[in-house]
């Protein structure tokens, strides 16, 4: 059964519910439950082997989450979800994730810096090796960076946004580990250098890039309708503020001129 598959021992601790929302979640997502369409709760209990409690429980957590809708007397419907709402998750995760990158950049040790080099490795060899571990050893290299933020409410939130989309959307994103195996070693290489303004543009840009793999697979899966051609066009860098070139004080500018000046002549005078 397709439930007890997704039910696997790392899912251990979570609730039945949580579960059953997740499932139900990715359903939504992926475009296998349609927009407008009614959720019983005795068929979904029947149909993934569970009680009628956690799946209402689920549903009601969903509704929370504006995925579906209640109502009266009819029961939970499906609400609709459109590229925009995804990419609306995605921006939430990215300001967040974004922010405590900027902030771990600051406050990491040289012993957390090594480990967070150490998992990029692993990530990159498992990857190579066709081991499937390089989803998880990519989820804990930014759980490990959050944390090293040092700021546990707000790693609590992204939490909570990154429940949004179930982790295996992010293994089955077209283009997203080649993306991770690029953004990876220069993040690291920015909180090397502790350059907090670098690491928040680069990690707003990585999780951003999975927004748009992420939907053009579904659009190459009809999830919207029929495939376009659009869903196969490269993904764009996400638009982020440009940064001004420092500006150089008028003092220096004509000092420097004149040595400009003053230095013509002499390049004649060696001919």
């Amino acid at each position: 059964m397709e439930f007890e598959a997704f039910l696997r021992p790392k899912d251990v601790g979570l609730q039945l519910s949580g579960s059953v929302a997740s499932h139900l979640r990715e359903q939504i997502i992926s475009g296998k439950l349609k927009s407008g369409e009614f959720l019983r709760i005795d068929s979904i209990a029947s149909d993934l082997g569970v009680s009628t409690t956690p799946v209402r429980e689920g549903l009601l957590l969903l509704q929370s989450e504006s995925f579906v809708r209640l109502l009266p007397r009819r029961g939970f419907v499906v609400n609709s979800f459109s590229k925009d709402d995804l990419r609306d998750i995605f921006w939430a995760q990215a300001i967040v994730g974004a922010e405590l990158a900027a902030r771990a950049a600051l406050k990491i040790t040289k012993e957390d810096l090594a480990k967070l080099q150490q998992l990029d490795t692993e990530h990159e060899k498992a990857f190579k090796a066709g081991d499937e571990r390089h989803v998880q050893l990519g989820y804990e290299f930014h759980r490990f960076l959050n944390l090293a933020a040092g700021s546990p409410r707000l790693a609590l939130l992204l939490g909570s946004l990154s429940r949004q989309l179930p982790n295996r959307f992010y293994a089955s994103i077209e283009g997203q580990v080649t993306d991770t195996l690029k953004y990876h070693p220069i993040i690291i290489d920015a909180i090397r250098m502790k350059d907090a303004e670098a690491v928040r543009s680069l990690m707003f840009r990585h999780i951003m890039h999975g927004a748009e793999h992420l939907i053009q697979s579904l659009e190459r899966a009809g999830t919207w309708g029929p495939p376009t051609e659009a869903a196969n066009a490269p993904v764009a860098e996400p638009e982020t503020e440009e940064v001004a070139e420092p500006k150089v004080p008028r003092v220096a500018r004509t000092a420097a001129a004149k040595s400009s000046r003053k230095a013509k002549p002499a390049r004649a005078a060696r001919r």
